[in-house]
């Protein structure tokens, strides 16, 4: 038999064990991504070592015959291909976290969840690092300065996968504090996304220096912003042509290129796999496809997403943990109560009332999965000690067990200081965000002016200096080589380049000077007019700077001239039609696909997200509740099942198929798959889902016990048969004994096809369908049938 190569027989090993594993921690409802740990364990040769050892201790054998015994267990052979597993795994999780993620949603999180995430994030990454410091002094001889920045950095993150979990099994995902502490999560994703990519820069130079750190920033920023520009430009538009060759298949497998392919190249120009990932799939979230893809993409990434966190259990040492259990302890005294003060402070601080404050507070106290991503990028790079991971993994073990019951202490806990707050402290306990109604006010024209030019010139500026780089470093060496006379070959050069940045040098100077609010600023008074025209030299002179970047490396010896050819360029771009045109197509096309999803996603919903939003300010939330196949409401009218009255909400739409029922009246009935669009308070919201849950248990046990299922049977026609003679039709057999006749068999001859006017003869034998207690009934019910006259 050939023999079976390492790689195949380690994913073996892991995929058992983990699967194992995982059933049993299904059983106890624990969380899967720890059992995926615990599976690592097992699988590694830490724990051979440690089962080993212990069995030397309690027992008389000598060490060598105890090896010998395991010698016969299955091992894995070797980490590398573990790792390789794990990188994929990396690159899966985060591309999957970048479908659920899109630029829109952040916006939507609006300023509460960052600032309430910058406060939480902050805090802890400083008293990390600061603990960090102190074991260093205290305890860890072998620690230095970077593996306290992070342990700083890994405590900061919380762990989405444990929180949807928990939130999950104690339905809670309808609550308030839930979509807060879902935004502070987005928030934090990308936060951590921006903290890899300067870990890995000051990893490569093993000290702090603000050139590097802004250097680093600037370069994430730029390509970020062109891979997201490009990418909405593009990708949306192809998907949209090829809809109809894109079956299940070929959009999975044009879904794995594209972010591969974005993995390549991030890495190629210095960034992370896992930042590469991330970006194609908030790409991909703009997109219609995205819930499509994300369905699709949803088994790659719980395949190697289970080796990944596989691999983050092998990492665990009994050894090191019994020598650093106090360390341990401390952490994660430090993340229990740490992280709640803070996150705590963080809610408040974003205007919301004590009690949501500490619900999100508590649900925030655990760490996970971004945690083990950067122990693992620092392992990589060599720059944090082996002892560092092992003891992260085992607060990230403590702290998920305990996040279920620090959930349940919220409401204790708001109980309690509710009690003790001055009554002077009123706002702290409502929260000063809801201590007065503000109506929607008129934006300054200067700020509404300023805030969209400076987005304009930031997209489009960075574009034309991706365009320029592209060129300088890869084609236009090539002009100037391969082009008779290198004079021309510069001008060809030139003229390429410029050609392609003209639409956005235009739009940077010309976009938004013929605005609303501009308008309304020119005629306010003649001291806007001055600032005006300002602005709009400072642009022009971004563009003549932006053509001198093109001109001046190509003709380094004619300075002054390159000046007036590019004040020149700039004039004939403003007045040019054709690059007007160009300008005008190019933000269409990329508008459209940006805000395509938003279209697709608005037609379906029953409120836009501006009422939506207007709404929560009020403390009323607006959720969609799917009516299932089974439930028992179906075919009954509002006015019989009177959820008002029950559980306090409204039924302001439902949704059947494309079709919308706004504002339903009692008359209105149900049907299967319908879509319940309520609005009511966090109570209400939980009170209607438990009502619901119950009824479909109801109706589900219901349905178990009352299972029937169709059966086969025989039937001989015998000389006395009340049959002989009958047709079909006449004897009526469907009607009176609920049994269907599907066959007959006449001599030697099987009859399939018949009518109802067939007469049955002595001798045939009939082949019936139907329940099992009806065909046992059959023959007894037979001499009862009487011949029906038409």
């Amino acid at each position: 038999m050939a023999h079976l190569p390492d790689f195949i027989s380690d994913l073996a090993i892991i995929l058992i064990t983990a699967g194992f594993i995982t059933i049993v921690f299904k059983w106890l409802k624990q969380p899967v991504v720890l059992g995926y740990i615990v599976a690592g364990f097992i699988a590694s040769l830490h724990f051979k070592k440690f089962i080993e050892d212990l069995v030397v201790k309690v027992t008389d054998i000598p060490e060598g015959q105890v090896a010998d015994v395991f010698k016969v267990l299955p091992e894995i052979s070797d980490m590398a291909n573990v790792s390789i597993w794990a990188e994929i795994g990396v690159i899966f999780l985060l591309f999957a976290l970048g479908l659920e993620f899109s630029f829109k949603k952040l916006i939507d999180v609006g300023g509460k969840a960052s600032i309430a995430t910058l406060i939480n994030l902050g805090s802890m990454i400083i008293i990390g690092y600061l603990a960090g410091e102190l074991f260093i002094v205290n305890l860890i001889d072998d620690w230095t300065s970077m593996d306290s920045i992070y342990l700083g950095c890994m405590l900061s993150m919380s762990s989405t996968t444990i929180i949807i979990k928990a939130f999950n099994d104690m339905g809670l995902q309808k609550k308030k504090f839930a979509g807060i502490v879902f935004g502070m999560l987005i928030v934090e994703d990308i936060a951590a996304i921006v903290m890899m990519v300067l870990l890995t820069t000051f990893a490569s130079s093993q000290h702090f220096e603000s050139g590097e750190v802004a250097n680093s920033v600037v370069k994430l920023v730029f390509f970020m912003l062109i891979w997201f520009v490009v990418g909405i430009y593009m990708i949306p538009t192809m998907l949209k042509k090829l809809k109809k060759y894109l079956n299940d298949e070929t959009l999975l497998i044009v879904a794995v290129g594209l972010c591969l392919g974005m993995v390549l190249f991030a890495t190629s120009v210095g960034f992370s796999a896992a930042l590469g990932a991330f970006i194609m799939g908030s790409i991909l979230a703009e997109t219609i496809e995205s819930k499509h893809i994300e369905h699709l993409i949803e088994p790659l990434k719980n395949l190697f997403g289970a080796v990944f966190f596989v691999s983050v259990g092998m990492m665990i040492d009994p050894a090191v943990i019994g020598e650093y259990a106090v360390l341990i302890l401390i952490l994660t005294l430090v993340i229990l109560i740490g992280r709640t003060i803070f996150a705590t402070v963080g809610v408040l601080a974003s205007g919301e009332g004590l009690k949501v404050a500490l619900q999100s507070g508590f649900s925030l106290a655990q760490i996970g999965e971004f945690s083990f991503i950067i122990a693992s990028l620092g392992m990589g790079l060599g720059v944090i000690t082996e002892t560092l991971y092992p003891i992260i993994v085992a607060v990230s073990v403590i702290t998920t067990f305990t996040t279920p019951y620090c959930i349940k202490g919220a409401e204790p806990a708001y109980n309690w200081l509710e009690k003790r707050i001055p009554k002077k402290w009123d706002k702290l306990i409502e929260g000063y965000g809801m201590s007065s109604y503000n109506t929607v006010n008129k934006q300054n024209d200067w700020k509404k002016l300023l805030q969209s030019i400076l987005k304009l010139v930031a997209i489009y500026t960075t574009i034309s200096i991706a365009i320029l780089l592209v060129f300088q470093n890869f084609i236009n060496p090539y002009i100037v080589e391969y082009v008779p006379g290198s004079i021309w070959g510069n001008i060809l050069a030139a003229v390429i380049t410029l050609t392609l940045m003209a639409p956005f040098l235009r739009a940077v100077m010309m976009k938004k000077n013929r605005s609303e609010e501009f308008k309304n600023l020119w005629r306010d008074n003649r001291f806007n007019r001055g600032a005006l025209i300002s602005l709009i030299a400072f642009r022009i002179v971004i563009c003549v700077a932006l053509v001198l970047m093109v001109l001046i490396p190509l003709f380094p010896r004619l300075t002054i001239l390159m000046v007036i050819i590019s004040l020149a360029v700039v004039t004939l771009i403003v007045f040019s039609q054709g690059f007007k045109k160009q300008s005008r197509k190019i933000e269409a096309r990329f508008l459209e696909n940006l805000n395509l999803k938003q279209k697709y996603d608005e037609k379906k919903a029953a409120f836009l997200p501006t009422v939506a939003n207007d709404l929560r300010s009020k403390s009323i939330h607006v959720e969609e509740f799917e009516i299932s196949q089974s439930s028992p409401s179906i075919g009954k009218t509002l006015r019989e099942l009177n959820f008002r009255q029950k559980t306090g909400v409204n039924i302001v739409t439902i949704i059947r198929g494309s079709k919308k029922i706004n504002i339903p009246d009692g008359n209105e009935r149900l049907y299967p798959f319908d879509k319940l669009v309520v609005s009511g308070s966090d109570e209400e919201m939980q009170t209607l889902a438990q009502y619901l849950h119950d009824k479909r248990e109801q109706a589900s046990q219901m349905e178990e016990e009352a299972q029937h299922h169709v059966s086969l049977s025989q039937f001989l026609v015998e000389p006395d048969s009340p049959l002989v003679g009958k047709t079909i039709a006449n004897a009526a057999i469907r009607e009176k004994t609920e049994c269907m006749v599907i066959g007959i068999d006449r001599n030697d001859e099987s009859i399939i096809q018949f009518t109802p006017n067939f007469m049955f003869e002595e001798g045939d034998i009939i082949w019936l369908a139907g329940e099992k207690e009806k065909l046992n009934s059959f023959e007894e019910n037979i001499d009862d049938l009487q011949p029906i006259i038409p």
